[in-house]
């Protein structure tokens, strides 16, 4: 009797268990092909690309700098987002895909950083952004971007972000008023009589009353 009751419990359990896995297998699947690379991982923490990061310009030269450290992990929902944007009838769109995918190549070519391309299966529906959290929040990576409302969403659910622009103003040269500049004036403005001329960082200056000074 005793030993019935115990195959019993036995079948039950492993039915319930197997029921288990089969209603949450897409959690499995998502979760499951991050543990190997968890553990492979050296270095700095992965640094989730968003689109918009690989479509900055900017991006080649982070890593060529070495202010990232960890491996570069574009997933292909990410991918799949710039072909999109490549292959689109808008002419912007179109340019911006195709800048994307020529710095991706450019970054996989480099040695300054090494570049993974993720294969993993997110739940949830198109919602580029809310896929990348959620990715970030399972590796414990952080997401680099130039999304400002990205960054702000991701850091309330306590992910690290790295946001471009917020890079290149904390590495932007101060100028203190009275301080004299010179800098070569290239064009005009936008308004009458404006000049415009650049810092050495590529910041834009607007000189009012100067198009007359413009080659100099």
């Amino acid at each position: 009797y005793a030993v019935s009751i115990k195959l019993l419990l036995s079948v039950v359990f492993a039915y319930l268990f197997v029921m288990l896995i089969h209603k949450n297998r897409e959690r499995f699947n998502f979760i499951i092909p991050y543990v190997e690379f968890r553990r492979e991982r050296k270095g700095g923490s992965a640094v989730l690309v968003d689109t918009s990061a690989v479509i900055d310009g900017r991006l080649a030269e982070l890593c060529e700098s070495h202010i990232i450290e960890g491996p570069l992990v574009v997933p292909r929902f990410v991918l799949r987002e710039l072909q999109s944007l490549a292959d689109s009838g808008d002419k912007l769109k179109r340019a911006r895909g195709r800048r994307g995918i020529d710095m991706l190549n450019h970054l996989r070519k480099g040695s300054s950083v090494t570049v993974q391309i993720d294969e993993g299966q997110v739940p949830g529906g198109p919602d580029v952004d809310a896929k990348l959290i959620k990715l970030a929040d399972t590796l414990g990576a952080r997401i680099i971007t130039t999304d400002v409302n990205l960054s702000k969403i991701a850091n309330v659910q306590g992910i690290q972000v790295i946001n471009i622009n917020e890079v290149a103003n904390a590495v932007r040269p101060l100028v203190m008023p009275g301080e004299i500049l010179s800098p070569e004036l290239l064009r005009g403005g936008e308004a009458p009589g404006q000049a415009v001329g650049y810092m050495d960082d590529g910041t834009m200056i607007v000189v009012e009353n100067a198009s007359h000074l413009i080659g100099s």
